[in-house]
C-alpha cells in the first residue's frame, strides 16, 4: 500500500516544497486505497476517487506555496540591517517583533492569518538573530521595530502599520513607540511584553496589552497597562504561558482570535 501511495504522489508531481502538505496528500491517498484495496474490480470509481483526492492535494500544496513568505531585508536608523518575511499585501501592514528565545519564522501562522485579512505581515529577526545585523548600539532592538515600520510606510506604501511585540519584542515594540513620530504607529500589541521606563509616552493610535492571568510578569504589565495612555485595553488569559508561548496551549486560537479582532476593529 505504502508503494502504491508513493508511485500515485510521483505521478502527479506534487512538489516537495511543502513536507507538512505533501504528508497530507499521502494519507488521503493512502486511506483512499486502503478503503478499495480489496474492490479492484472498481478500478474505474476508484480511479475518479483518486484524481479528485489529488486535485484537492495540489490545490492545498499550491495554496501553501502562495503564502510563502517573501525574504526581505532594510537597514536602520544606526547602520544595522533587518532581515525579514514579507508575508501577503494591501494597504495596511502589521510588523511582527519576537521574543528572545523565537524568531521571525516563530510567527509564520499568525502572519499567514494576518495576511488572508488583507495585511502586509513583516516578521523580522532582531539584531543577533538570523541574518539581522546590530549597527552602532548592539542593544538598539527598538531601532530595527522603527525600521520595520518605516519601511512599510516608505517601501510598500502601507497607508497604516500596527507593531505586536512579544515578551523582548513587546518591550522594543513599545519603546519604539515613544521614539515613533504620531501617526507613524496605528495598533500597538503588546503580549507579556518586558516592562519599559516611561510607558507614558507611548505614542499609537491604541495599545492592547495581552497576558496570562499567573505569569510572572502579570503585575508589573498591568502596572505598564496603568501608566499607559489611551485609548488602552489589558485582556488577561487563563494560564500561567509567557507571550509567544501562549500559542502552544489551549489558549492559543483565543490569542489569535484577540489580536485578530483588535487589528480589524472586531472586537
Amino acid at each position: 500500500m505504502q508503494k502504491e501511495a508513493d508511485t500515485i504522489l510521483r505521478n502527479a508531481r506534487l512538489d516537495d516544497h511543502s513536507l507538512i502538505n505533501r504528508q497530507y496528500c499521502y494519507n488521503q491517498v493512502r486511506a483512499l486505497l486502503k478503503g478499495d484495496i480489496a474492490r479492484r474490480s472498481h478500478m474505474k470509481e476508484i480511479g475518479k476517487r483518486l484524481t479528485m483526492t489529488l486535485a484537492l492535494c495540489v490545490m492545498t500544496v499550491s495554496a501553501a506555496a502562495a503564502q510563502s513568505p517573501k525574504e526581505v531585508s532594510f537597514p536602520t536608523a544606526d547602520g544595522g540591517i533587518v532581515d525579514a518575511d514579507l508575508y501577503g499585501k494591501g494597504t495596511r501592514g502589521v510588523v511582527l517583533a519576537h521574543g528572545a528565545i523565537f524568531n521571525k519564522e516563530s510567527w509564520a501562522p499568525l502572519a499567514r492569518r494576518i495576511a488572508d485579512l488583507g495585511y502586509f505581515a513583516l516578521a523580522i529577526d532582531f539584531r543577533g538573530y538570523g541574518k539581522s545585523k546590530a549597527g552602532s548600539d548592539v542593544y538598539g532592538l527598538d531601532q530595527d521595530v522603527l525600521a520595520a515600520v518605516r519601511w512599510l510606510h516608505d517601501k510598500q506604501e502601507a497607508e497604516s502599520v500596527s507593531v505586536i511585540g512579544g515578551s523582548m519584542g513587546g518591550g522594543a515594540a513599545a519603546r519604539a513607540a515613544t521614539k515613533a513620530k504620531r501617526g507613524e504607529i496605528d495598533k500597538l500589541i503588546l503580549l507579556s511584553p518586558v516592562p519599559i521606563e516611561h510607558p507614558e509616552q507611548i505614542k499609537a493610535d491604541s495599545i492592547l496589552f495581552i497576558a496570562s492571568r499567573n505569569e510572572n510578569l502579570a503585575s508589573e504589565i498591568r502596572k505598564q497597562y496603568m501608566r499607559a495612555p489611551d485609548p488602552r485595553k489589558l485582556v488577561f488569559l487563563d494560564g500561567s504561558a509567557h507571550a509567544q508561548n501562549i500559542f502552544a496551549t489551549p489558549q492559543a486560537e483565543r490569542l489569535t482570535e484577540t489580536i485578530l479582532q483588535y487589528l480589524t476593529g472586531r472586537e
